[in-house]
């Protein structure tokens, strides 16, 4: 009896050791899972890493940096992008000339030899101012002959000894504060520009400028040129502009609002495409524009800016400049 219990009792724990062992796994089982855990964090490193590669080498639009004090020793300027007007100029050229009624001639009163001159072409002169004394073959005395007005003295047409007539012009005298600037206009250009009209007149020699208006057509045309003349007067301030001189003119005969302009010293060309560099804190950006109606100062915006954004308005070739140096360095 006792046997049996104990081995009823021996059958009943190996039963319970057997049901507590994991069944086995067949063989190789184990190693080929491994295997595929870790090729699967492979793949998936890999295509982590290639992800993040290709978010570092994202490139965006060219810029460069420039603290405020460089760029202010550099002379980089910038303005907002803002409404305006494009003008609708016409490039023409003149002549200048005095001003009619500004012109005297300085004359002798009596016939009789010229005892003293006492003035050369460019000298000014004031009203009164004594230029020639001359004897009198009547009176056998000497008289001063006077300027009639204040001015420059364009010619000089008599020499000391020699005997002046009566009414012999001495002198030319003419007043320069102010000059006629008269304008050849040719063919249809002349419907378009009438009395009013805003005239730029740029000094040839060196570029200086003078605003007016054109005061006048001329009724007839040029002989010569067979053009229209309009004239405009200028204050001649300086004392450089000078009668017989060539000059050029921009005459305005409208003027078109726009949305938004900006001058047209913010443009370049960057790869083929006209370009501005917008300024945010430190940063220059090139922004490629699409462009409209221009003048010779502005240009008109028709797409890639927004109003009041910052754009570089000189020395924007520098900006450029800096960011192709930059460019050329990171490909390098």
């Amino acid at each position: 009896m006792m046997r049996s219990t104990l081995a009823t009792l021996a059958l009943v724990l190996l039963l319970a050791a057997c049901g507590d062992k994991p069944a086995a796994a067949p063989e190789g089982a184990g190693e080929h899972a491994g295997e595929e855990h870790a090729e699967g964090e492979h793949e998936e490193g890999a295509e982590h890493a290639e992800g993040e590669a290709e978010e570092g080498h994202e490139e965006g639009p060219p810029s460069t940096t420039m603290t405020a004090e460089v760029a202010k020793r550099s002379g980089v300027e910038v303005a907002p992008v803002a409404p305006g007007t494009i003008a609708d100029q016409h490039e023409v050229q003149g002549l200048l000339t005095p001003v009619e009624g500004r012109i005297a001639q300085v004359m002798a009163r009596f016939p009789g030899p010229i005892r003293s001159l006492r003035a050369n072409i460019g000298d000014r002169v004031r009203a009164g101012q004594p230029l020639a004394t001359i004897e009198s073959n009547l009176s056998l005395t000497t008289y001063t002959v006077p300027a009639p007005i204040s001015g420059v003295v364009l010619q000089r047409n008599a020499s000391v000894g020699a005997v002046a007539s009566e009414g012999m012009p001495l002198y030319e005298i003419a007043d320069l504060s102010e000059l006629w600037v008269d304008l050849h206009i040719f063919g249809a250009d002349a419907q378009h520009i009438t009395a009013g009209s805003p005239v730029v007149v740029t000094r040839m020699s060196d570029g200086v400028t003078a605003e007016t208006v054109l005061e006048r057509i001329l009724p007839s045309t040029a002989t010569a040129s067979q053009s229209t003349v309009a004239r405009a007067r200028i204050q001649n301030l300086d004392g450089l502009w000078r009668p017989g001189s060539a000059v050029k003119a921009r005459v305005t005969v409208a003027q078109q609002p726009v949305a938004l302009m900006v001058p047209l010293s913010a443009v370049q060309t960057a790869g083929g495409a006209e370009v501005v560099y917008v300024k945010s804190g430190d940063t220059y950006t090139q922004r490629p524009v699409r462009l409209g109606q221009r003048d010779a100062n502005r240009v008109e915006v028709l797409s890639g800016l927004k109003a009041g954004e910052q754009v570089v308005t000189a020395q924007s070739f520098l900006i450029k400049a800096d960011i192709e140096k930059s460019t050329a360095e990171h490909d390098h």
